[in-house]
């Protein structure tokens, strides 16, 4: 910090100026006040550095000193992070709730407190992936350690050059564990959260992100470094969505950020996820996920910093050559956020209020994503998939924060308030959802070679049957003929015993691929027979027999190593009854 301190000139919330900072850039971290909140400078003019503090402001006084970092706002990174709640700015709320009185604010953390995000004191054992003599470049990993049983961490090179010694197999994140030109490298790394961290190239999106969730993986999927957006109002299942894609998702690495979220819906995920059990190993869900939160109630300009925060901590598993879900809850909040900082600052608002550089910032955001090839000379490929969840005020769709993401975002769920309240889970209106990734060879390739014929047909039918329920409405359903009939009914089917998925039913929860397909196949199957019959002869289009409609109802609960079996015994049955007629 700079010996001689700059000084408050005006504060109005969470902005705050200042005289005396000659030496700021822009995005620097100063510390204001007394207590030493933390700040960021956001902008620069003539004698004075515009600062946005992360922690509350009350009591901050004309005069107050400001003390220049010399730096941005950076994140710690290395092992240690798994299983860590951090708040907007990295600081770990595990740690500093179970502190002092110095550090407890009552129920909250006191302001200006601080402590590392890593923990200094724990030991890891080390396995060097290097010799000395060894040639190595930057993002060549030296050495690993297991941070779970999840994760293998590996500690990546920020030099390049020759090894000149290996560290002890056991040491704490700031021990060097090489030297390189005999510089030592430490397990523990900072990168400012701004900055991208660089890739030697950007991969095709061109698998997909697989979640067991029927609806997404077949009519909506999204690409493994592709991007998501969950739009939907109050009550319509984002952050149980998310959950699920978190526990389920074929990701290796989950970032969770609550960004701006209710502090009691916080504290559902926070007591959820430890319960959580991980599919791929059976221990506790934490030990591949990182929580960043960032209630309501926090100081406003910290949820800026929270995404930041969190895309940043992604990268860098990214560049380890893990694929990372960045779940962000919401993006919304992050926008009003922006507003409320904007108008501080007074600057000229946009649309709705929203600062005009709203679309630039979230489309910074949306960017980073992707899939890539790490540097170095044996490199890695990864991935970043954003799924951001939208909270439109009264679920109004055509808010620019909704617009905006929807220009950005790959994939588009939409959650419908009708859905919801029918107790249709997932509740994504597959009239309105879409997805703009061109999957459809690689499921045709690895699940079956009618997979993207499947889908399409899918999506087909459920237009023709939203708009036979619109004839249905007005002249009833004895004015369709026999073959629209059944497509009525077919549509009713696919909607209830194959779009319909619970996320607390032990076998429902997760659907994997193949059983997907065969469960699809069944309901088309079962439609163009009945259509079939129908022209031919109008009665024996009829439904068929109630332990047959439930047969086909009672797919979701079959064992998926049996899927392809009970599927062909299905539609031979459905066959023999429709044939028998």
């Amino acid at each position: 910090m700079t010996a001689t301190p700059g000084r408050v000139v005006r504060a109005a919330g969470p902005v705050v100026e200042a005289t005396g900072l000659d030496r700021a850039q822009l995005y620097d971290v100063v510390r204001v006040g007394e207590q030493n909140l933390i700040g960021e400078v956001i902008r620069l003019s003539d004698n004075r550095a515009v600062i946005q503090v992360y922690e509350e402001t009350s009591g901050l006084n004309v005069g107050s000193p400001v003390h220049h970092t010399g730096g941005p706002l950076t994140v710690e990174l290395g092992p240690g992070l798994m299983g860590k709640v951090f708040d907007g700015v990295q600081r770990p709320l595990t740690t500093l709730s179970a502190g002092d009185g110095e550090r407890s604010g009552g129920p909250f953390i006191a302001r200006g407190v601080e402590a590392p995000a890593l923990d200094r004191d724990r030991v890891w054992e080390v396995t060097p992936q290097v010799s000395v003599g060894d040639r190595v470049d930057v993002g060549d990993v030296v050495a690993t350690t297991p941070e779970t049983a999840a994760i293998e961490h590996r500690v990546v090179s920020p030099l390049a050059g020759t090894v000149t010694a290996i560290g002890s197999a056991r040491a704490t994140v700031v021990d060097p564990v090489v030297w390189v030109d005999d510089q030592p490298i430490a397990m523990l790394s900072r990168w400012p959260v701004r900055q991208s961290r660089p890739v030697a190239r950007r991969l095709d999106p061109t698998v997909p992100l697989t979640t067991g969730q029927r609806v997404v993986d077949t009519l909506f999927p999204v690409a493994r470094g592709g991007s998501a957006t969950i739009p939907g109002g109050f009550g319509t299942g984002k952050t149980v969505h998310e959950q699920t894609l978190a526990k389920w998702s074929d990701a290796d690495v989950i970032v969770y950020v609550g960004c701006g979220e209710r502090g009691n819906e916080l504290a559902d995920v926070l007591e959820d996820f430890p319960r959580l059990r991980d599919p791929r190993t059976g221990a506790s869900l934490m030990e591949r996920t990182i929580l960043i939160a960032n209630t309501s109630n926090m100081p406003v300009a910290a949820r800026e910093a929270s995404i930041y925060t969190a895309m940043t901590i992604a990268e860098y598993h990214r560049d380890q050559g893990y694929d990372v879900a960045l779940l962000a809850d919401s993006t919304s909040r992050w926008g009003e956020a922006l507003r409320e900082v904007s108008s501080r600052l007074e600057e000229m608002p946009g649309e709705e209020g929203y600062p005009a550089y709203l679309p630039s910032r979230l489309a910074e955001f949306y960017e980073r994503a992707g899939a890539t090839t790490s540097l170095g000379g044996r490199p890695r490929d990864g991935s970043i998939t954003i799924v951001a969840a939208v909270s439109p005020p009264g679920g109004d769709l055509s808010e620019p924060v909704t617009q905006y993401s929807l220009r950005l975002a790959g994939t588009f769920w939409s959650l419908d308030s009708d859905l919801a309240r029918r107790r249709h889970f997932p509740a994504i209106n597959w009239n309105r959802s879409y997805t703009l990734y061109r999957l459809g060879p690689w499921f045709d390739e690895h699940v079956a070679a009618d997979w993207e014929d499947q889908r399409q047909w899918a999506l087909g039918l459920l237009a023709q049957e939203e708009e036979l329920q619109n004839i249905v409405q007005l002249l009833g359903v004895e004015a369709l003929a026999p073959a629209e009939l059944v497509t009525f009914q077919t549509g009713q089917t696919l909607r209830e015993d194959f779009l319909q998925q619970s996320a607390f039913d032990e076998v429902d929860a997760f659907c994997p691929l193949t059983k997907q397909y065969w469960m699809l196949r069944v309901i088309r199957h079962l439609h163009e027979e009945l259509v079939e019959a129908a022209e031919a002869d109008a009665d024996r289009g009829r439904p068929l027999p109630a332990g047959t409609v439930e047969a086909v109802a009672r797919m979701r609960s079959w064992p998926p190593d049996q899927a392809g079996r009970l599927a062909t015994e299905l539609i031979e049955r459905i066959e023999g009854e429709v044939q028998g007629r």
